[in-house]
């Protein structure tokens, strides 16, 4: 087996910040574990386990080969071998979240190897660096590890004995979870040894998903259906990145309609896409403005029957009330002034193939009866017209509108909504589908790099914190106005800053961790709304802190507590100032400037 690029025996370098190289010869310096462990609590009352806000289970070794057999044995080792490496995946992204927020110098490599560290600390395996590089601005990444005594490849040997492939699947996914998370584009690992084969201990090597040229095999097990591309787009598609001449690619890329996600939710939808797409049945597609709901139909009508016939689609809201019917049924010449001659409509324009009815919570309620018609007789009449026509058209919809509270509303009619109801495939919004940014961020630096001729490198780690740390109100169709500002505004071959993303008015809210009413943790950096529940859960939150404290817990864990503690005062101060600084600082009893100092070093934007 060829070995890396990188030797094992590497002299131990320190490049301040951005490069780190070490080896194996000589471990480096973790950081104090005590940051992490302080972390860790365990409520034995309501029988939960925290690491941070993300809610954990111990579960015995031989239970998850017992799951990794019954993955094998019913769903064949290549699919179960991806589901496995998904589930590491968004294990890893979760991890880095944490990472983030804990680690202050979010350039250097201490966050990757407390990454490393977490990974030990959940009791996966012993991780020993190699070498390791990381620029983030420029978006590189190299990483090249040790796995000592994996759990994950002990159990797949107990099993199945030595084989000739790799079986750190989880493991291999949450470390590219975990460096994508951190990096903020695409990371893929690959184990180029493994204790399954044989080996003393496992070896893996880490990079940037663009920076493979035979990476295909191990990324299609982060692509959960054929219908998405996964962790990036195809590499055809992304091949004139490599030859500016090659005019038909670059225009394909910037033409796509390409579906890239690796997140459960995402996942989901992409099987429920592909389970509907070689029947007639009609679609509803529901989710919040911008998720990719277009991008999702033209999806499912290029894999199914109707794909050699058209895609038409109409946005309801963007047609007046007076000229909608003539749009989706056509118009006689003569049936009203300006009717100077005959005009097919959208559904007769879409036969043989899928019509999409984007927005259609709007149509009136003349519209809705006429729609119903069509569907359940397949046959339209033109305005002014008495002659009816045969159709043959798939009807996908689409709606941000919760459909059922509208028809309570009177505002849109049953008998449609159960007609259009077949099924429905839900869209997750982007905040509940964060280890999506990442993949998102990449794909649409590149399009936007092609497409406006710039030469923006990549992002720096603040820009990345913040497009982790936002709410994405606009979802997908937002992030992608982001990253267009942020390509032309960012300095020539340099990286893109927040100061280049956020400059239309959007707010970066803090995210320190509060308790909600029932007790649980919420890190969306939104306190109680009330004055008396925001005392309890701040009170709640500071004796929670405090609990954790105890003799043997050193100045580094005091100190991450204390910094919880002080961010959760100022959030809730100058949420209660409703963002005026000056009053938040008066409120708090020090100087606006020391407040601004705390937004600057945790890096919060604020409007004051």
């Amino acid at each position: 087996m060829s070995m890396p690029r990188r030797s094992r025996g590497l002299k131990k370098t320190l490049k301040q910040r951005d490069t780190t190289v070490t080896t194996n010869d000589q471990p480096p310096h973790f950081p104090d574990i005590g940051d992490l462990v302080a972390r860790v609590r365990f409520s034995l009352e309501e029988g939960h386990i925290w690491l941070d806000d993300q809610r954990m289970l111990l579960m015995h070794s031989s239970a998850l080969g017992v799951f990794r057999r019954e993955l094998i044995e019913g769903l064949g080792e290549e699919t179960a071998r991806g589901l496995i490496t998904r589930i590491g995946y968004n294990s890893g992204t979760r991890d880095a979240e944490m990472v983030r927020k804990l680690n202050r110098d979010q350039e250097s490599i201490e966050g990757i190897y407390i990454g490393a560290q977490l990974h030990m600390l959940e009791g996966a395996v012993k991780v020993q660096p190699v070498a390791a590089e990381i620029d983030v601005g420029r978006g590189h990444f190299y990483g090249e590890f040790l796995w000592i005594g994996s759990a994950e490849g002990e159990e797949h040997v107990k099993l199945y004995g030595i084989g000739s492939e790799p079986a750190c699947w989880m493991q291999i996914g949450y470390a590219s979870g975990f460096a994508s998370a951190f990096m903020g584009r695409p990371v893929l690992f690959r184990e180029t040894e493994c204790c399954a084969q044989g080996a003393a201990h496992c070896h893996i090597v880490g990079k940037p998903v663009d920076d493979w040229d035979d990476a295909d095999h191990e990324l299609r097990f982060l692509q959960a259906d054929t219908l998405t591309s996964g962790l990036s787009i195809s590499r055809t598609s992304s091949s004139f990145l490599a030859d500016s001449t090659t005019t038909t690619n670059a225009q394909r890329l910037l033409n796509s309609r390409d579906v890239v996600g690796a997140s459960a939710g995402f996942n989901a939808v992409c099987h429920m896409v592909r389970r509907v797409a070689d029947t007639n049945t009609t679609v509803l597609f529901l989710g919040e403005s911008g998720v990719g709901k277009e991008v999702l139909a033209r999806s499912l009508h290029q894999i199914s029957p109707r794909s050699a016939g058209p895609f038409v689609a109409i946005n309801c809201a963007a047609i007046p009330d007076t000229l909608i019917e003539s749009e989706l049924f056509g118009v006689e010449k003569g049936a009203f002034t300006g009717a100077i001659q005959s005009r097919q409509g959208r559904f007769e324009r879409a036969s043989g193939g899928t019509l999409f009815l984007d927005e259609i919570g709007i149509l009136s309620y003349t519209a809705q009866g006429k729609l119903l018609r069509a569907l359940q007789e397949h046959v339209i009449e033109r305005v002014g017209d008495s002659k009816e026509r045969k159709i043959d058209v798939r009807v996908v919809a689409a709606t941000n509108l919760d459909l059922r509270a509208e028809v309570k509303a009177g505002r849109f009619r049953e008998d449609l909504f159960f007609r259009l109801n077949v099924f429905p495939i839900r869209v997750p919004p982007l905040r509940e589908r964060r280890e999506d940014i990442p993949i998102f961020m990449n794909y649409f630096l590149r399009k936007f790099n092609a497409q406006k001729n710039r030469s923006a490198s990549g992002f720096t780690t603040r820009a990345v914190d913040a497009m982790l740390s936002y709410q994405w109100p606009g979802n997908i169709r937002e992030l992608e106005n982001f990253i267009e500002r942020g390509v032309i505004l960012a300095p020539e071959n340099g990286a893109i800053d927040t100061i280049h993303l956020f400059s239309g008015g959007e707010r970066i809210e803090g995210r320190p961790l509060s308790l909600k009413s029932d007790g649980s943790l919420a890190t969306d950096g939104a306190m109680p709304t009330s004055e008396s529940d925001q005392k309890s859960a701040l009170d709640n939150f500071v004796r929670l802190k405090l609990s954790n404290l105890s003799d043997s817990v050193d100045y580094k864990s005091c100190k991450v507590i204390f910094d919880d503690i002080e961010d959760a005062l100022v959030s809730q101060a100058v949420e209660k100032c409703g963002g005026n600084l000056s009053a938040a600082a008066r409120l708090l009893g020090v100087s606006r400037p020391k407040l601004e100092y705390h937004f600057k070093k945790e890096k919060f934007l604020r409007s004051g």
